[in-house]
């Protein structure tokens, strides 16, 4: 990486968002940012005023979005469901107010969530009051993801990963097996493979065709951020002190090939975001530094200078035109990069 006083800069298109606390996750509705805080508040951002929605009584352990609301998921035993409007909407109580591990969205709207080792779906049909599908994992949830195609929901957890069809209630659900504490989960854009991080640096996946093991190693630590580019070309990850990422352009994947390294830095990679229609990734790094990275030739613009506590958060508008950013000591903004 050249040094920042030389490198292209966006710095001056920020708009700083006093957010008020730690941001878990940041998420876009139409053009307005969504800041999700570490306890039970959102900040709705957009060009006239900033927002600030309680959604649950505790902290935000996870959350999801399809562009058109905000799903989280708390240790109050609740699935909270809000707008643009800021109108929430409970989707789920737990009775025992048991900590809701995970969140996720399909495509068409479903949602699934997870405590403990069971995970729960409601289809984007299911009517208010209705019994979610539930299904058992081995061991707890460590994450939940949806296909692409298809209503199939993946869940990683100790030793491998469940693949489950909730409205194939009596079909036994399938299994990939691996060794180890599997962690974050995504699919690939074409829904050929299944990726899970791991509890320790490395990073473990499947050809869903055949089952064929994939194994990315050679992280100095655990991988918390991963995300495809937006043709399934690449997939970005954090774990290092550069942005790798993995080739899965053939029908073998990244099996038997070396990733690309870009970006190098003596501090570590913790947040990735790829561009939704251009081969750019956003990086974030452990002392508050952001970069934006061309992936075809590594060329570097900076979007935030380094300010000491780590990115924690970051997110692209919908139509690439904006990126949302957050750090774990509440430093917040939306870069404009119309």
């Amino acid at each position: 990486m050249t040094d920042t006083a030389d490198t292209p800069s966006v710095v001056d298109r920020t708009r700083k968002v006093d957010v008020g606390g730690q941001v878990f996750a940041t998420h876009f509705i139409g053009d307005a940012a969504v800041f999700v805080l570490g306890e039970e508040t959102l900040v709705f951002v957009d060009e006239d005023s900033t927002r600030r929605v309680d959604v649950h009584g505790g902290a935000i352990l996870d959350s999801a979005s399809d562009g058109k609301r905000v799903v989280t998921a708390g240790d109050d035993g609740k699935v909270v469901a809000t707008d643009i409007t800021g109108t929430s909407q409970t989707l789920a109580s737990d009775a025992k107010r048991s900590w809701i591990d995970h969140v996720a969205l399909s495509a068409d709207g479903a949602v699934a969530w997870s405590v403990g080792k069971r995970a729960f779906v409601c289809s984007a049909k299911s009517g208010a009051g209705s019994e979610p599908a539930t299904v058992e994992a081995p061991s707890s949830i460590g994450g939940l993801a949806f296909a692409p195609k298809g209503f199939r929901l993946a869940m990683s957890h100790y030793n491998g990963v469940t693949l489950w069809f909730p409205n194939l209630r009596d079909t036994r659900p399938d299994f990939l097996e691996w060794k180890g504490s599997h962690l974050g989960i995504t699919f690939s854009p074409d829904g050929k493979f299944l990726v899970t991080s791991m509890q320790e640096p490395t990073l473990h996946g499947w050809r869903l065709a055949d089952s064929k093991h994939m194994r990315m190693s050679g992280y100095d630590a655990k991988v918390r951020s991963m995300d495809w580019t937006h043709d399934g070309k690449w997939l970005a990850t954090s774990g290092s002190t550069q942005l790798i990422l993995w080739p899965f352009a053939g029908k073998d994947g990244p099996m038997g090939k070396q990733p690309k390294m870009l970006a190098t830095s003596k501090n570590r990679v913790v947040a990735v975001a790829c561009h939704p229609s251009q081969e750019i990734a956003a990086v974030g790094y452990d002392d508050g530094l952001v970069l934006l990275v061309r992936i075809g030739d590594g060329a570097e613009i900076l979007a935030r200078r380094p300010a000491g506590a780590p990115v924690s958060a970051l997110k692209w508008s919908a139509r690439g035109a904006q990126l949302a950013f957050g750090t774990d000591d509440g430093d917040a903004g939306v870069i404009s990069l119309a």
